[in-house]
């Protein structure tokens, strides 16, 4: 089971919203296969992006809201969202490789500096 933060109605705007840093967002459920196998990934981004993105976890069946107020209609779907700019989005199990490139993180990559 990941280690990663959970965001909840009462949280969201602050540590998602106002976050400093960008923000990836994983809108899962605990019966969802496919949230289960893209964990693994998720907590990988996490680690590897620690310090200059935050990676956070929003359990849709706790948090109906927030996945409401998003759009989000099916899952996983990871979200990013960057200050001062409109969240992007993707949906399914999808490799790091396409995460990271649909997001841009390399930008945020330690090593980029």
């Amino acid at each position: 089971m990941s280690k990663l933060a959970a965001v909840t109605t009462e949280t969201f705007d602050r540590e998602v919203l106002g976050s400093e840093v960008p923000v990836v967002v994983d809108f899962w459920a605990a019966w969802c296969g496919p949230c289960r196998m893209v964990a693994p990934v998720i907590d990988e981004i996490a680690r590897d992006y620690e310090g200059s993105v935050k990676v956070v976890k929003v359990d849709v069946e706790a948090e109906p809201g927030i996945a409401e107020r998003f759009g989000v209609s099916g899952i996983p779907t990871i979200a990013f969202f960057e200050p001062g700019q409109e969240p992007t989005a993707v949906v399914g199990a999808l490799p790091r490789e396409v995460l990271v490139e649909s997001f841009g993180l390399d930008r945020f990559s330690r090593s980029a500096a």
